[in-house]
C-alpha cells in the first residue's frame, strides 16, 4: 500500500503530517512501535524545510510518500525548495561540552539513529529523503 500527501513547508502542517501518518500505520497494521521513529523523523526533516529550506518570497511544497512491503516501511519526503544534502552533514560531537558544542545536526543524527537507511538525492529540481525501516514479515 502506498500514500501521499503535500502540503506547503509552514510548521502549522505538521498536526496534518503527524495525522496523515497514524491513519496509514493504523490502515496498513503496522507494528506501532515502529510509529514513534517515523514521527519523529517526520518532524525533525519537515521543521527542518520549514524553517531553513525556503527562498526570499516563497514557501517550498513538501510531499511525504508512504509505503509498505513486505519487508520495510519508506517515507519519502520532497521538497522543492533550495538544494541541500542534510545527510552531509557531520555527526555532532557528543564528547563534547555544551558550550563547544556546535547548533544544530542533532536531529538528523537521530533520523539516522532510528531509521535503519537513510539517502539523500537531488532529482529533477527537488530534494528527496528516502527513509526506510526492516519490518518483520
Amino acid at each position: 500500500m502506498t500514500a501521499q500527501r503535500t502540503v506547503p513547508a509552514d510548521a502549522s502542517q505538521l498536526a496534518a503530517l503527524n495525522q496523515f501518518l497514524r491513519e496509514f500505520w493504523t490502515t496498513t497494521e503496522l507494528e506501532p512501535a515502529l510509529l514513534r521513529s517515523f514521527e519523529l523523523a517526520l518532524e525533525e526533516i519537515f521543521l527542518n524545510i520549514a524553517m531553513h529550506g525556503s527562498r526570499p518570497g516563497s514557501v517550498p511544497r513538501v510531499e511525504v510518500s508512504l509505503s509498505v512491503g513486505a519487508n520495510a516501511v519508506t517515507m519519502t519526503v520532497e521538497d522543492d525548495g533550495p538544494q541541500f544534502d542534510p545527510l552531509s552533514l557531520p555527526p555532532p560531537d557528543a564528547a563534547a561540552s555544551l558550550g563547544d558544542r556546535r547548533v544544530g545536526g542533532l536531529g538528523v543524527h537521530l533520523v539516522r539513529q532510528m531509521i535503519d537507511t537513510v539517502s539523500y538525492a537531488r532529482i529533477a529540481g527537488r530534494n528527496r529523503l528516502h527513509l526506510s525501516k526492516r519490518i518483520a514479515g
